[in-house]
């Protein structure tokens, strides 16, 4: 089985040019606005960060820490965020180890819970998530699921 190296992006900074633009080409938030968070993690003026999945150089996964996932709770926070692996790289493990890398990052640092917002049903509650309520998105005409890890 191939072995994949899991990052911070604090551990390595000097591509954070390259995950904001991979972040931007999967989600298609712009590219500013994550290079605006990816600065204030990278400044230490938050801990709310961003975690990477590396095959070799190449980004296949990642997902970040943000204060809120553009829902109407605005009281549940942090939010994890942007949770992506690429296709050819799904069922491996690779969200799922994310995941469990960001729930013990945060702990470490006394930040818990920590929310996520999605439609998926059945994924999340495989790494210990628990679903909480149905939020509105922000501009959504659907409500979504909101999920706590404690």
């Amino acid at each position: 089985m191939k072995k994949y190296t899991y990052i911070t992006l604090r551990q390595k900074p000097q591509i954070k040019d390259t995950a904001a633009e991979w972040f931007h080409c999967k989600w298609g938030v712009p590219k500013e606005a994550y290079l605006e968070c990816m600065n204030a993690y990278l400044n230490n003026e938050t801990e709310y960060g961003w975690y990477l999945c590396l095959d070799e150089k190449k980004i296949i996964g990642g997902l970040g820490v943000i204060e809120n996932d553009f829902h109407n709770r605005k009281d549940l926070v942090p939010n994890v965020c942007a949770v992506y692996t690429e296709k050819d790289y799904r069922c491996r493990g690779i969200a799922g180890h994310l995941l469990n890398m960001v729930v013990e990052d945060l702990k470490s640092k006394s930040i818990t819970p920590i929310y996520l917002l999605t439609d998926h049903t059945s994924f999340y509650e495989k790494y210990g998530w628990e679903f909480l309520y149905m939020v509105q998105g922000d501009g959504e005409p659907h409500m979504s699921r909101m999920y706590i890890h404690k």
